[in-house]
């Protein structure tokens, strides 16, 4: 288990399921028309991927340089899905 958090797989794996996650709200918005639009689960979802990037970076010892820019780049999308949301 030491090995597949040390390796970055665990961020993997999250990611996958971010994505499994993600394509699931979205074919069931198509096939449905209900909830959420493809533009918000993108709002939704950038945020923690970019998050899960900046958790792997550190998990394989990637110089600070990447944690804080996958971190910056977190926060951005962030605040750009709460700017769209409050625009409606």
């Amino acid at each position: 288990m030491e090995a597949f958090f040390a390796s970055g797989r665990v961020a993997d794996l999250v990611l996958l399921v971010l994505l499994l996650e993600a394509a699931a709200l979205a074919l069931w918005h198509r096939r449905t028309g209900r909830g959420l639009a493809p533009a918000a689960i993108l709002g939704l979802a950038m945020p923690g991927v970019a998050l899960v990037l900046a958790l792997r970076a550190a998990l394989v010892g990637a110089g600070w340089g990447w944690v804080a820019a996958a971190l910056s780049a977190a926060f951005a999308a962030h605040l750009l899905d709460v700017w769209l949301r409050l625009r409606r």
